[in-house]
């Protein structure tokens, strides 16, 4: 007697044993789609980032050792990289509580730190920070990739102290890679020659750098003394990812002027432009909040806003930006009253004399424009040279009727991204720089040469008699990029293009070492 059939699965049971479709890059909008792409790479268990600042530092107060978390997209997307046990970041440890919240092998404590990653510390002498990081980094790189005129310093003992640390950080790699296979993420220029220090033990690894600044043409960077052996360490990367199609350009045109010295080396060079984190759909502006802004930095009730929130870096425009707000306030007496600029400027590497030199120039022109047309109850610039929390950021974009985002030159200037986030109202304007990578992709913006006094002036005061539905118009294609371009989006594609390259590439090397046998 035949028994019966199994029974078939219900509808609901065959739903949940469908695999869900494959994410690419462009599917990626969050933490959550970043970490199933992860999965479906199969490369989450030895993920490796590396970057000389730190995404937690930890500092003494009265209430005790308390964690400082760097506010930005990039430490979220990168946390969002690491969601998984078994990845690692490795960053100079800076804080004065951090050597007290590690490990003998300098891994940060459960206690001190909410992550499911280990958080591996490296300490840099005096000697070392001053060398590397204000030196060869920030004296040298810095103003060679960025059009200020403001001269590099070359020094042969900076670039000593450089080799030594980007040596430090590779071995690190090493250290606290589990397989021979890790996926290393290493950030911008301060470790140009960890991909290749890495490379040269870990031949398999699959090494992805990005430079998050200009990178300089070849003509400039032919002024480098160094410039044969930074590109050789750019080379051994399996992905190397920049910011836009120019800087594409130039590290191609670089690359082909020593191929002859170094090969080909690298396998793919690409523009990956980074981004932010999508605010979530709740996250909408407070009833109130131009005057709470108002109140918090003393601008009266009715007055107009522009807002700019920069670090105090000469790469930024900002005496530029004052000039252009005092040639408006000249040509049109009736805005006198009625508009402030609210600068936000943060202290940065203020151990540098050219950073010295930009705080004492901004804080003269502010004085000047504010002696030339102050008045009882109204500055026309109020300059906060601190820092200020995100939750004030977020509170000055949306104040504002204009957000003023001049960069001489910039790598990306994520402001500009982030004030068209914070703008669920669909209301303000955006004054961006040409010379800013944001403009490749923010097209609605009001762009403007940010060595063009005049032409400021004009786009400011365009800006100001801008319509609403001019505003809306412009801000609503504006936030239709940034909410689908997400720093989460940035990471996925450099993730699936370094998975494919890298075994493309070792399925080469395997084939050439049975070759060589044979």
């Amino acid at each position: 007697m035949r028994s019966n059939p199994a029974p078939l699965p219900l509808p609901t049971e065959r739903r949940q044993t469908v695999r869900p479709a494959a994410l690419a890059p462009e599917d990626v909008r969050d933490s959550a789609d970043l970490a199933r792409l992860i999965e479906q790479l199969g490369c989450g268990d030895d993920l490796i980032v590396v970057s000389n600042r730190a995404p937690c530092v930890h500092s003494r107060s009265a209430d005790g050792i308390v964690a400082q978390r760097p506010a930005g997209g990039l430490v979220t997307a990168l946390e969002a990289v690491l969601s998984k046990e078994g990845g690692c970041w490795i960053a100079h440890g800076s804080g004065d509580a951090d050597r007290a919240t590690v490990d003998a092998n300098d891994h940060v404590l459960p206690q001190h730190i909410d992550a499911p990653y280990r958080l591996r510390r490296l300490w840099l002498s005096d000697t070392e920070v001053a060398g590397y990081y204000d030196g060869l980094a920030n004296e040298a790189l810095w103003p060679l990739c960025h059009r200020t005129g403001v001269a590099p310093t070359f020094r042969a003992a900076d670039w000593a102290n450089y080799v030594a640390v980007n040596r430090r950080f590779a071995e690190a790699v090493v250290a606290e890679a589990s397989s021979a296979r890790p996926v290393v993420l290493v950030q911008d220029y301060h470790l140009a020659l960890v991909p290749q220090m890495v490379r040269e033990q870990l031949p398999d690894a699959v090494i992805i750098l990005f430079w998050h600044i200009p990178f300089p043409t070849p003509q400039v960077l032919a002024t480098f003394p160094w410039a044969s052996e930074l590109m050789a360490g750019l080379l051994a990367s399996t992905v190397m990812g920049l910011q836009t199609p120019g800087d594409l350009t130039n590290f191609s045109l670089a690359r082909a002027k020593i191929a002859g010295a170094h090969g080909r080396g690298v396998a793919h060079a690409g523009a990956y432009p980074i981004s932010i984190a999508w605010p979530a759909r709740a996250d909408v502006a407070a009833p109130g909040v131009r005057e709470s802004v108002g109140r918090q930095f003393g601008i009266a009730p009715g007055v107009r806003l522009l807002v700019g929130v920069d670090r105090m870096d000469y790469t930024k425009g900002l005496s530029e930006r004052l000039q252009a707000f005092e040639l408006l306030l000249e040509r049109r007496p009736d805005l006198r009253g009625h508009v402030t600029l609210l600068q936000i400027g943060a202290p940065c590497r203020s151990a540098l004399a050219a950073y010295q030199k930009i705080t004492r120039d901004v804080g003269a022109l502010t004085q000047r424009v504010n002696a030339r047309f102050g008045k009882d109850g109204w500055q026309p610039v109020v300059l906060h040279a601190q820092s200020a929390d995100a939750a004030t950021v977020t509170a000055c974009y949306r104040a504002a009727d204009v957000c003023l985002v001049t960069s001489l030159h910039d790598g990306m200037n994520l402001v500009a991204k982030e004030f068209v986030a914070a703008r669920t109202d669909l209301r303000g304007a955006l004054v961006l720089s040409s010379q800013a990578g944001a403009a490749a992709e923010l097209h609605q913006a009001l762009i403007v040469d940010p060595r063009d006094i005049a032409g400021m002036a004009r786009a400011i005061e365009r800006a100001l008699d801008m319509s609403p539905d001019e505003q809306t118009r412009r801000l609503r294609a504006m936030r239709g990029v940034v909410s689908q371009f997400t720093v989460f989006r940035w990471a996925a594609a450099l993730l699936v293009d370094g998975m494919r390259i890298g075994a493309g590439r070792q399925s080469g090397r395997i084939a050439m070492m049975a070759t060589e046998r044979a």
